[in-house]
């Protein structure tokens, strides 16, 4: 499989240099190292080169990605012309949802926490797929973003 590159940033030095997701192995390397990381480094916002970008020179989208590794759960966000966030099953833990790049909160709806494996096959499609929203995962519109 074909995939393009992704920039990920989810640790501070990743400001001036993202981290360059390109395969398959990459994509694992990055949910491994958020599971496994920093507590409060375990959300990456991700940038696909094969998407436009804005007349101000930003991406026209955002993919952000979370991993709790001591639940083998994760969220995910799709930002383009619409917001929307993962929708797991309605069996909950009612724990609450906040990750975090670099220590700087975003709060997740409870609905939103998916299982790991679906997590990575989703980062996976987004880079297969060119930076297009992943299908492999049920979406909603969060009531408040």
């Amino acid at each position: 499989m074909t995939y393009s590159r992704a920039d990920a940033y989810y640790r501070e030095q990743h400001a001036d240099e993202p981290s360059v997701v390109r395969t398959s192995e990459d994509v694992d390397a990055l949910i491994d190292a958020l599971a496994t990381g920093p507590e409060f480094e375990n959300l990456a916002v991700l940038h696909s080169s094969e998407r436009e970008l804005l007349p101000s020179g930003f991406p026209d989208h955002e993919f952000m990605v979370g991993v709790d590794g001591k639940r083998q759960v994760g969220v995910l966000s799709f930002m383009d012309e619409k917001n929307f966030v993962s929708l797991g099953s309605s069996g909950s833990d009612g724990v609450e949802v906040s990750y975090f790049v670099v220590e700087n909160p975003t709060e997740f709806p409870v609905t939103a926490k998916i299982p790991l494996s679906l997590v990575r096959q989703a980062v996976k499609e987004f880079l297969s797929s060119g930076g297009r929203r992943p299908m492999c995962v049920q979406w909603q519109e969060p009531e408040i973003w």
